[in-house]
């Protein structure tokens, strides 16, 4: 009987050895599919920040233009903003 016993542990012990290997190809496989995922996210992302920067850019280059169009309609207002700012900022970093 004993050889019926030692038969039936390597049976089942070629079925564990035969289970874990096709887990770890499974594993394997999961991880190449999380691979493609992150990169199809990680270029979703990419597109996402340039569409951003774009749009930071375009309002930038709009607030420039409202400025320099405020300093050449009212120069005096701008000089007179620029004094203040000025003396206020030397103020506020003046050490005493």
């Amino acid at each position: 009987m004993p050889t019926n016993t030692s038969k039936t542990r390597k049976d089942e012990l070629a079925a564990s050895k035969e289970a874990a290997l096709e887990a770890y190809d499974k594993l394997l496989e999961a991880k190449d599919h999380f691979k493609l995922a992150a990169e199809a996210a990680g270029v979703d992302l990419t597109a996402e920040a340039t569409e951003q920067l774009l749009k930071g850019r375009a309002k930038t280059e709009k607030l420039g233009e409202q400025a320099s169009t405020f300093m050449r309609e009212k120069p005096l207002s701008t000089l007179g903003i620029a004094v203040i700012t000025g003396f206020v900022l030397s103020q506020l970093f003046s050490r005493k």
